[in-house]
C-alpha cells in the first residue's frame, strides 16, 4: 500500500523562506501539539478533512511543474505542518522520485524517536520550531511535556550535525520574555546547536 501524505495545502515559488533558493512549502495536516497560538490550526486533525490526500506520485506530478527553479536555485520541497514527521515513510518514498531536489523539513521534533532517524537520512536541513526549553512555559503553550522535543533534538544533532539544523526560537506574547529565549539559547548552544531563528510571533485574533 502507498504510503500517502494528508495536506491543508501547497504554496509555490517561495523565495527562501522556506530553505535555499525556491521552494514549495506542503503542509501536512496532523500534529501532536496543542500550540495556543497555532498558525496553521487547520492542521489538527480534529479540524477537518483535509483538502490534498497526497501519495508520493501525485504529489510530485502536482509541484515538478517548477522542477527547473528547484535546480537552478538549489530549492525543493519544505515539508510543514501540522507535523511532517509524522509521515516518514511519505517522505521516503518520495524522495525517490526527486534524488535532485532539496528536501527540508519544519517539525517540533515531538514524534518518535525512529521518524527522526528515518528523517535524519533524507532531509537536507530541519527548522526545529523548539518554541521554549523551560518545561513549564512548554506545556502551557503546546499542551505536550518538552521532554520528547528535547531528546530528539539531541538524537538529530548526533545523527546530521549542526549545520543541517536551524532552530526557531520565538518570542511568544504572555508565555514567554527575552530572557527566557536568551536561556534556551544558550542551553541549546550546550547541546550543539550552532543556528538559531530568534522571532516575534504577532498574534492575530484568528490565532486566539
Amino acid at each position: 500500500m502507498k504510503p500517502i501524505f494528508p495536506s491543508i495545502g501547497y504554496s509555490r515559488l517561495r523565495m527562501e523562506v522556506d530553505g535555499e533558493g525556491v521552494t514549495t512549502l506542503v503542509c501536512a495536516q496532523g500534529c501532536p501539539l496543542r500550540c495556543k497560538y497555532c498558525i496553521n490550526p487547520e492542521s489538527s486533525r480534529d479540524r477537518g478533512r483535509p483538502r490534498y490526500i497526497f501519495t508520493p506520485e501525485s504529489l510530485y506530478e502536482a509541484v515538478k511543474i517548477d522542477s527547473l527553479y528547484f535546480l537552478a536555485t538549489g530549492g525543493g520541497i519544505m515539508f510543514g505542518g501540522g507535523e511532517p514527521l509524522l509521515y516518514p515513510d511519505f517522505i521516503e518514498e518520495f524522495a525517490k522520485l526527486a534524488p535532485d531536489w532539496k528536501l527540508y523539513c519544519e517539525t517540533s521534533l515531538w514524534v518518535s524517536p525512529r521518524a527522526v532517524e528515518r528523517a535524519a537520512q533524507i532531509v537536507d536541513h530541519f527548522a526545529v520550531d523548539i518554541k521554549e526549553t523551560d518545561p513549564e512555559i512548554y506545556r502551557s503553550y503546546t499542551g505536550r511535556p518538552f521532554d520528547r522535543a528535547g531528546e530528539n533534538l539531541r538524537l538529530l544533532l548526533s545523527l546530521v550535525g549542526a549545520d543541517r539544523i536551524t532552530v526557531r526560537l520565538p518570542l511568544i506574547p504572555g508565555y514567554n520574555t527575552d530572557a527566557h529565549r536568551d536561556r534556551s539559547e544558550a542551553l541549546l548552544r550546550e547541546w550543539g546547536v550552532t543556528r538559531f531563528d530568534r522571532f516575534n510571533y504577532v498574534i492575530k485574533e484568528k490565532n486566539r
